[in-house]
């Protein structure tokens, strides 16, 4: 599986802006992830943490804040 960084900080910080909204909106994990879905972002599960992933093809886009 390829790793995509988001280098652009500008892309970066409002990835991480819907991110953090929709946690806000969701009541449990399991809907906030199925929110995320339709923005086409993933939450993956790694030795090294989670890492936000884009739907459909898994690639990283960045580690996820230790605050979500």
């Amino acid at each position: 599986m390829s790793s995509t960084q988001i280098t652009d900080k500008n892309g970066l910080a409002q990835v991480l802006a819907i991110l953090k909204a929709e946690r806000a909106k969701a009541l449990s994990l399991r809907e906030w992830k199925h929110r995320l879905a339709g923005y086409g972002f993933a939450i993956k599960h790694t030795d090294g943490g989670d890492v936000v992933t884009a739907l459909p093809h898994g690639r990283e886009i960045c580690a996820l804040p230790a605050g979500l």
